[in-house]
């Protein structure tokens, strides 16, 4: 394991960073947001396993996820915890989201038991949610902590085929279509993700200057 990179060394498009993910969409997401970090890795890569996610909050399974990534690599880790609020179901599926529908849950499983859960609701809002961490090392005291927000309604069928999770539910009613209706590059401009990792990226400019 390699010992934590000296802070006016760390530079995003030059040194590796784990992605704490194993989740195939999410890490060719990050890759497309974040195409200044060139060696960007996604976990699985290097054979690191997800850890339980305990935390109570967004930002907690972000920052273990990130901890746990950094520690069995010796390398600078960036974690996402993100999900969907819907304030009629008090804030479910929230960091449940990827497993709503139990812990092997498919997309449509979960996408399923939503619509299930909101039937006969007229209040359909809800709101994509993206905490990102990022720590030099396994033990940094400081991380860089980012988030997004975004806001629509909830459907009750699915439309369109692109993205992955809720998508596919999820109304963006400025544009009349769902986040699986919309080009990656649109959904990329406007995302909650999307938005997380510019303020990301911004902070990161900000402390590590080049």
């Amino acid at each position: 394991m390699s010992s934590p990179l000296p802070v006016s060394t760390f530079d995003l498009a030059r040194d590796k960073i784990v992605l704490a993910s194993s989740n195939a969409h999410k890490i060719q997401e990050f890759k497309s947001l974040l195409p200044e970090a060139e060696q960007l890795i996604g976990q699985d890569a290097l054979k690191v396993h997800s850890p339980e996610e305990t935390g109570q909050t967004f930002i907690e399974n972000a920052l273990l996820k990130a901890r746990h990534a950094s520690l069995l690599t010796g390398l600078p880790a960036l974690a996402d915890d993100s999900g969907l609020v819907v304030p009629a179901l008090n804030g479910a599926p929230g960091i449940f989201s990827a497993r709503y529908a139990g812990p092997t849950a498919s997309d449509t499983e979960n996408c399923n038991r939503l619509l299930s859960a909101l039937s006969g609701v007229t209040d359909r809002r809800a709101c994509f949610h993206a905490s990102l961490i990022f720590l030099l090392h396994a033990d940094d005291p400081d991380p860089i902590i980012a988030q997004g927000h975004w806001f629509g309604e909830i459907l009750t069928q699915s439309q369109g085929t692109n993205g992955f999770g809720y998508d596919p539910l999820f109304l963006v009613p400025e544009l009349k279509k769902t986040a699986a209706e919309l080009p990656e590059s649109e959904k990329s401009a406007i995302s909650h993700r999307g938005q997380a990792l510019r303020r990301l990226t911004d902070s990161l400019a900000a402390r590590y200057p080049q």
